[in-house]
C-alpha cells in the first residue's frame, strides 16, 4: 500500500523549507562581505548599539535629563524636522501608520468629508489591515491602481468628493515612483480646486530632492501636512513625524495620546533619528545618483549574460531604491542569491523575491553607502556571476 502525504504534511513541509531559507539569507548576509546596503534591520543588537553611542555625543548633549511623555529630546527632534521641512510644526510619533491616521482624522473633523482618495497601491491600503477605516472611521476612496501616481485630470474627473488627497511620495509599491514636479504641482492644484487637503505620506520624503530638484522645503510646502519616517530612509530605530500647521499638530498630539501613542521614553529612538538627520541625510542625493548607476550596470549585466528578458524599474530609479524583474519563479532566484552570497561572499540580490507574474519575479534593491564601493564593472561581473546559478544560467 502507498503512503500519501496530507495535505497538513505538505504544508508543513513548505513552511520548513521557508524557515530554513530565511535562516541560510539571514547567516548569508552577515556573513557577506559585499552588499549594495546593509540596513539596521540586518544588523545586531550589539552593532546597532555600539554605532548609536559612537554618533551620539554628535548630534545631543548626553548629559540632558532623558525624556518623560515627549519632551526633552523628543521635543527637540520636533523642532529640527518642523525647520527642515519649513513647516511651523511637528509631532513625533511611534509609528506612521498611527501618524497618518491622526492627521486624516483631523483634517476630516475640519473639512467634514471622512473621504480620503488615495491610489490603491498606497501603504494604508495594501499593508495596514484596513487601519483607515477600522480604527479611525475614515473611508478610503481609491482614484488609481495604475502603477504611477494620480494624474490631475483623474482628481478632477474622480466621481465622489474627498475631503482629503494623500500621495505616497515615492510610491513604493510600484517601484518607488515619482512623478514630475510639474505633475505634482498639478495635482495638488487639482485636489485644491475640489476644496480638499493635500497630504503627503512622505515615509521616504527624505529621498526625493535629487527626482525633483527641488528642496525639502519647497516639496513639504505643496501639502497641507506631512508624514515622515525617520527609519526608512534615515535608518534609525524606529518612529515617524508628522508636520504641519500649529494647529493641526495641536490637535494631533491630543488624538496620538488618545492612540496610545504617547510613550514614556523615546530616547533611544529619538536620539537615532537625530544620527540620520545628521549622518544620513546629507548622503541620500548621493545614494540616489549612484543607484543610477548600479540600476544601469545590472540591465546591461542580464543583457551580457544572455538572460532573455529582465527588467530595472523604473530604468533611471527616483530614489535609491528600485525593482529588478526576472523571468524565473521566487524560490529558484532567492537560492540563486543566497547561494551566491553563501559560495563568494558577494549578496548582490538580498531582498526576496515576489512573484509578480507566473514565472516573473520581482525583487527591491537599495543603494545605501556600502553600494558607493561598487563600480559597475563589479557590478556586471557580480550579475554574470549570479546568472550562472539560475537554470540554464
Amino acid at each position: 500500500m502507498t503512503d500519501t502525504a496530507e495535505p497538513g504534511d505538505e504544508r508543513q513541509a513548505e513552511q520548513s523549507g521557508q524557515e530554513r531559507m530565511r535562516e541560510r539569507r539571514r547567516v548569508a548576509f552577515a556573513k557577506a562581505e559585499r552588499v549594495l546596503s546593509r540596513p539596521g534591520p540586518r544588523r545586531t543588537i550589539r552593532e546597532r548599539l555600539a554605532a548609536l553611542q559612537e554618533a551620539a555625543p554628535e548630534v545631543y548633549d548626553l548629559d540632558q535629563p532623558t525624556d518623560v511623555y515627549g519632551n526633552g529630546i523628543v521635543a527637540d527632534l520636533e523642532e529640527r524636522v518642523a525647520a527642515l521641512l519649513g513647516t511651523e510644526a511637528a509631532a513625533f510619533f511611534p509609528t506612521g501608520t498611527m501618524a497618518q491616521q491622526v492627521a486624516l482624522r483631523c483634517w476630516a473633523g475640519r473639512t467634514g468629508n471622512r473621504a480620503v482618495a488615495l491610489h490603491a497601491l498606497s501603504h494604508p491600503e495594501v499593508h495596514e489591515r484596513h487601519a483607515f477605516s477600522e480604527v479611525s472611521g475614515l473611508r478610503p476612496v481609491r482614484v488609481t491602481s495604475e502603477p504611477r501616481l494620480p494624474t490631475a485630470s483623474e482628481i478632477r474627473d474622480f466621481d465622489e468628493p474627498f475631503g482629503a488627497l494623500m500621495l505616497e511620495l515615492p510610491l513604493r509599491d510600484a517601484g518607488f515612483v515619482l512623478p514630475s514636479w510639474e505633475e505634482l504641482t498639478e495635482v495638488v492644484e487639482a485636489a485644491q480646486e475640489r476644496d480638499a487637503v493635500v497630504h503627503f505620506d512622505g515615509a521616504r520624503l527624505w529621498e526625493c530632492t535629487v527626482h525633483f530638484g527641488r528642496p525639502l522645503e519647497e516639496i513639504a510646502g505643496l501639502a497641507d501636512s506631512v508624514y515622515v519616517s525617520f527609519y526608512k530612509s534615515l535608518d534609525g530605530f524606529g518612529g515617524a513625524a508628522l508636520a504641519g500647521p500649529k494647529t493641526l499638530v495641536d490637535e494631533a498630539k491630543t488624538w496620538r495620546h488618545r492612540y496610545g501613542g504617547m510613550v514614556f521614553q523615546q530616547f533611544p529612538t529619538a536620539l537615532s533619528a537625530l544620527v540620520g538627520l545628521e549622518r544620513e541625510l546629507p548622503r541620500l542625493p548621493d545614494y540616489v545618483r549612484h543607484a543610477r548607476v548600479v540600476a544601469a550596470a545590472l540591465r546591461e549585466g542580464f543583457a551580457a549574460a544572455g538572460v532573455p528578458w529582465a527588467r530595472v524599474h523604473p530604468g533611471e530609479p527616483h530614489t535609491h531604491d528600485f525593482q529588478v524583474w526576472l523571468p524565473y519563479d521566487a524560490d529558484v532566484l532567492m537560492e540563486a542569491a543566497v547561494r551566491q552570497a553563501e559560495e563568494t561572499g558577494t549578496f548582490l540580490f538580498p531582498g526576496y523575491w515576489n512573484r509578480g507574474a507566473p514565472g516573473i519575479s520581482f525583487t527591491e534593491v537599495a543603494v545605501r553607502s556600502q553600494g558607493l564601493e561598487w563600480t559597475s564593472d563589479d557590478l556586471r561581473a557580480a550579475v554574470a556571476d549570479f546568472v550562472e546559478r539560475l537554470p540554464n544560467g
